[in-house]
């Protein structure tokens, strides 16, 4: 008895921390914890070299006034303060003036577009959730503007929108006889619209795909209850469908709307480089203030500012939802 006590006692007087009265430590355990974030530097690494270090240099470069003199050297060009920030707000100048146009111009393209491609991808994918014969052919089908390259996709647009052989006016006007002459889609007014028409058709399979993932998280005994209360289709989309999807909905909108305010591949391919008054996105106003005019300097404040003004927006829009959603809850 008395030998068993003392080869308990020397296994605790050799065990690291039992001297100091601590708990014991795993070397395999700490390895095991460190081994997720090991892996994560590459990851993060890359994420800084790519976001992140030409976000400060571009920060760097508002600061200045850096214009086509000085691109050899950007570093040498003369300190400019706070002189780009303040011709870009400065909305009694032509430069303010534009950039206020273009601001607007955006807001209501992202109203819009967000709006559509939310209402048309959660109605698709309503209608997609009963079981018939070729519904898998038909989502197949919907996803196909989501999963073409955007290139081929916004330079099939331009064909369609052509005045003269464009597929648009031909079934507007030459069939369905619903305009008084061929429209011009890429030049004056309509550039809106035929912008508007893209930028829905390409993102709503994305709601779409998205909406559909969140209706397979809704019991099917909640719609069979509700059915045999008496409750119709609507009531059941407005009691059951939309409550439950409001954490769904509250990402959706979120990444839509920053997609659709930043997006420049769309109307720079519809476009091309001088975008039309009425479709002048603040992605491509602040692409031709930097590489058109060659006023980086200015081009690098817009960018800043866009920034800010998405940053804020996040931030209202993340603290509004948390507000509502801890409200429901309680």
């Amino acid at each position: 008895m008395t030998t068993t006590v003392s080869a308990e006692a020397t296994v605790r007087k050799d065990t690291p921390g039992a001297a100091a009265g601590g708990p014991r430590r795993r070397p395999g355990r700490i390895r095991r914890i460190g081994l997720p974030y090991l892996l994560l530097l590459p990851a993060l690494f890359l994420e800084l070299l790519v976001h992140l270090v030409p976000m400060v240099i571009g920060v760097a470069m508002s600061f200045k006034e850096l214009t086509q003199f000085y691109i050899r050297d950007w570093g040498s060009a003369p300190w400019a303060g706070l002189d780009n920030y303040a011709l870009s707000v400065d909305f009694n100048a032509p430069v303010g003036e534009a950039l206020l146009h273009s601001f607007l111009v955006t807001v209501a393209f992202t109203l819009l577009s967000v709006g559509l491609c939310w209402l048309i991808g959660t109605a698709a994918a309503i209608c997609m959730q009963d079981t018939f014969r070729g519904r898998g052919l038909l989502r197949a089908l919907f996803l196909v503007p989501y999963a073409l390259p955007v290139y081929a996709a916004v330079i099939t647009w331009v064909f369609m929108f052509q005045h003269d052989n464009g597929l648009v006016n031909h079934v507007l006007h030459d069939q369905l006889h619903l305009t008084d002459k061929p429209s011009f889609w890429l030049i004056g007014d309509n550039s809106f619209y035929a912008l508007l028409t893209v930028s829905v058709w390409k993102g709503w399979p994305f709601a779409f795909l998205i909406v559909m993932a969140g209706l397979q998280n809704i019991p099917r005994e909640l719609y069979e209850a509700a059915a045999l209360d008496g409750a119709g289709m609507w009531q059941q989309i407005r009691r059951i469908t939309l409550p439950s999807l409001s954490p769904v909905n509250q990402v959706l909108v979120l990444v839509l709307f920053l997609w659709t305010f930043n997006d420049f591949n769309t109307p720079y391919v519809l476009f091309g480089k001088g975008a039309p008054e009425a479709a002048d996105l603040i992605s491509v106003h602040i692409y031709q203030a930097s590489f058109v005019t060659w006023n980086f300097g200015a081009g690098s404040a817009m960018s800043v500012l866009l920034l800010l003004f998405l940053l804020a927006v996040t931030g209202v829009y993340l603290a509004v939802t948390s507000r509502g959603r801890r409200t429901s809850d309680a």
